[in-house]
């Protein structure tokens, strides 16, 4: 049931044009849209968020992937198995009984079977939930073994015993059967009786070995010596690979339906077998778990439907849930917590190191993270949106929930660098500066304090050396070489070499501080502003140029989706799919803190710089006029 739609109606969202899906109409007619107008052509049925007994109708050709056919053909049957396709935007928890098309043979099969199943659970509201329609199966196989088991009670020769004894029958039966063919073949041809037994070749092929009773050489020979129109005793003149196993078909089947018995007769192996034969045809007349009675696997896949191919379809062919932000879409696996922020684009991943090659041009930062609760594993792949990452590393620890509300240990193990947020490349420039005037001084204290301990080693080395040469000046000790002597040239140089760095900066900030005091008061601000343009401007270019450009496509690509659009995260909603720790509102705050770190009177220093600054322009100033 394909149907065209004159009127179609879209909406913007991710910098590109989704078709609404509200009505039955539109849902039915996706068959005829376009489908260079679809966000998506493919999606796996593993690694999202919906259920997978619907996806599982859906994907007819059972390749664990829905594509955009087998989608249209599922709206176009379950619009033919309604004679009120309306049903289909309703949300409804299942499909009603007076919405089942009843005009053709399917119909009537699939109704017969939703009134079966509302009587057995006495429901007068005609509606056949999903719940109630999967567990239909369940019930039909329930009743199939009812029946059957009550056909038993009649086919049972030995009451509660029949099921061991047929065990035991059944363990030998094709032993005997041989045997006595066997033994008829040897009536119908003297000469068959020797060449039917053991040859002499193979006893003598056994005398090599170490031989058990169960071996299975032994267990090949017949169950005892074949001879015309010989019956088979049960006590002696057996094989003993069978011996135990007669005994026990003699004590549990023979003497119960036969009497005492020394030997079977053919005519007494087939009284048995007849006593077995029917309990052996109920034994193959046993229902079936996975089978099926009419039209119940048609019900439970239309329930399905009714309730689910909507949403999929706004999953599917837009992105209606992830961009409207009025719930989450199917990809979106939960929320992580971590570094003061929830992260709420959670995709799924097998292979981070696969995934990443992807998903890297997708330029998002994104955070790799293996869950672990209890014995089970997950792999995810989170978005950061918000916030920067400067505290984001490998091996930092978070918390995520998945949309059963489970929680989850996740760490961090993998990560793709790209920019957060504009506020993080404004303070990038600075950052970096900072850590690397930081990195600076770290090794040059780490080289001043590894210098010392070499002189300090060297000393007591010297120590060591002499008074060992004091105690025995007989034994020969190595000596380690003296510490050089001062050497007054080479610090002199080193001197010179700060002095000239010194000299250097010092001279750039009073060319600096010159410019500014050169300049009007309502220039300053002008200047102060260019500078911060200067130093930042680059790196905030570059940042909203990415963070415009930001994709969905490469990480659902990357999950064996294919994606047919340019699915955008510009940055107002890339910002609100990572929330930032806030405190909530008409909260009160203490600003006192024990621990706080001592102020300082950093107002006073920046002034005493200034007045310092202004003494030395001036007094340059003079200099110059002078």
């Amino acid at each position: 049931m394909n149907t065209d739609l004159q009127h179609w109606r879209f909406f913007r969202a991710g910098g590109f044009d989704q078709v609404r899906l509200d009505t039955a109409a539109e849902l039915l007619a996706i068959g005829s849209l376009d489908q260079k107008l679809w966000v998506a052509l493919s999606c796996p049925v593993q690694g999202i968020e919906f259920d997978g007994r619907t996806l599982t109708f859906v994907d007819s050709d059972g390749d664990g992937q829905i594509r955009a056919p087998e989608l249209i053909a599922a709206v176009q049957w379950a619009g033919e198995r309604l004679s009120d396709p309306q049903v289909l935007a309703h949300k409804l928890p299942g499909v009603p009984l007076a919405a089942l098309r009843t005009d053709d043979e399917e119909g009537q099969r699939i109704t017969a079977a939703a009134r079966e199943l509302l009587a057995s659970l006495e429901q007068t509201d005609g509606m056949v939930s999903v719940e109630a329609a999967s567990a239909a199966q369940a019930r039909y196989v329930e009743r199939a073994m009812a029946a059957w088991e009550l056909q038993g009670e009649d086919v049972l020769p030995l009451g509660d015993a029949t099921e061991a004894a047929y065990a035991t029958w059944q363990a030998v039966a094709d032993k005997v059967d041989d045997w006595f063919v066997r033994c008829r073949l040897a009536a119908f041809d003297g000469r068959a009786g020797e060449a039917l037994n053991a040859s002499a070749e193979a006893l003598t092929a056994l005398a090599a070995d170490t031989l058990t009773a169960d071996a299975e050489g032994i267990a090949a020979l017949p169950v005892a010596r074949v001879q015309a129109h010989a019956a088979l005793h049960l006590g002696s003149g057996l094989n003993p690979a069978w011996a135990e196993r007669m005994q026990a078909l003699r004590e549990a089947v023979v003497t119960p339906l036969l009497g005492t018995r020394e030997a079977l007769s053919e005519a007494d192996w087939r009284a048995l077998k007849d006593r077995f034969a029917p309990y052996a045809d109920w034994l193959a007349a046993k229902p079936d778990p996975a089978a099926e009675g009419d039209g119940v696997r048609e019900l439970e896949k239309l329930a399905r439907y009714v309730r689910d191919l909507m949403p999929l379809a706004n999953n599917f062919v837009a992105f209606r849930d992830f961009y409207t932000r009025q719930g989450k879409a199917t990809f979106q696996l939960g929320t992580l917590y971590i570094d003061g922020r929830s992260c709420e684009l959670c995709v799924a991943v097998s292979d981070a190191t696969r995934h990443a090659a992807l998903a890297s041009l997708a330029r998002i930062c994104l955070v790799y993270c293996d869950c672990v609760r209890g014995s089970e594993k997950l792999s995810i792949a989170v978005a950061m949106t918000a916030g920067d990452s400067d505290q984001l590393m490998v091996g930092r620890n978070g918390v995520f929930y998945d949309r059963q509300g489970r929680d989850w240990n996740a760490t961090i193990t993998r990560m793709v660098e790209h920019p957060i947020s504009l506020r993080q490349a404004f303070w990038s420039p600075y950052k970096q500066l900072a850590r690397l005037v930081a990195g600076q001084l770290q090794k040059m204290a780490a080289n001043k304090a590894s210098a010392s301990n070499d002189r300090l080693g060297a000393l007591a080395m010297g120590a060591t050396k002499k008074a060992v040469a004091a105690g025995d000046a007989a034994a020969k000790v190595p000596v380690a070489p003296a510490a050089p002597p001062f050497d007054v040239g080479k610090f002199a140089g080193i001197f010179a070499a700060i002095g000239l760095a010194v000299g250097a900066l010092g001279t750039a900030l009073v060319s600096v501080l010159s410019g500014l005091l050169s300049l009007k008061w309502w220039q300053v601000p002008i200047a102060l502003l260019v500078l911060l343009l200067i130093v930042s401007g680059p790196a905030v270019v570059l940042a909203w140029f990415k963070l415009r450009s930001r994709n969905l496509g490469p990480i659902l690509d990357a999950n064996g989706w294919a994606i047919n659009a340019r699915a955008r995260i510009n940055i107002p909603f890339g910002t609100s799919l990572t929330q930032l720790a806030q405190l909530p509102p008409n909260a009160e705050r203490s600003l006192t803190d024990p621990y706080a770190e001592k102020k300082r009177p950093w107002a006073l220093y920046a002034g005493l710089l200034v007045l310092v600054g202004l003494g030395v322009y001036f007094a340059l100033k003079q200099a110059h006029l002078v």
